[in-house]
């Protein structure tokens, strides 16, 4: 089967947001591979390292959420 890697790495990043903690860190629990793609795609920093997390660039943090919203919100208002 062959994979839309593209659209693996905006689910990836958007999944990343449900992470955030200390305003611009994450968990980085996700493949590698997809990793390393939104790293050399600037949203986030280095994987690599001992770390558990990882740090969203400016625009990473806005397109994680923006991403988050547009994938998996939900459009049914709650009461």
């Amino acid at each position: 089967m062959k994979l839309d890697l593209d659209r693996i790495d905006q689910a990836v990043l958007a999944l990343l947001y449900l992470g955030l903690h200390d305003e611009v860190r994450t968990w980085k629990s996700f493949d590698w591979d997809a990793m390393s793609r939104l790293h050399e795609k600037g949203f986030i920093s280095n994987p690599v390292g001992k770390t558990k997390s990882i740090v969203f660039t400016d625009e990473g943090l806005r397109e994680s959420e923006r991403l988050l919203q547009s994938l998996f919100g939900s459009s049914a208002q709650t009461k």
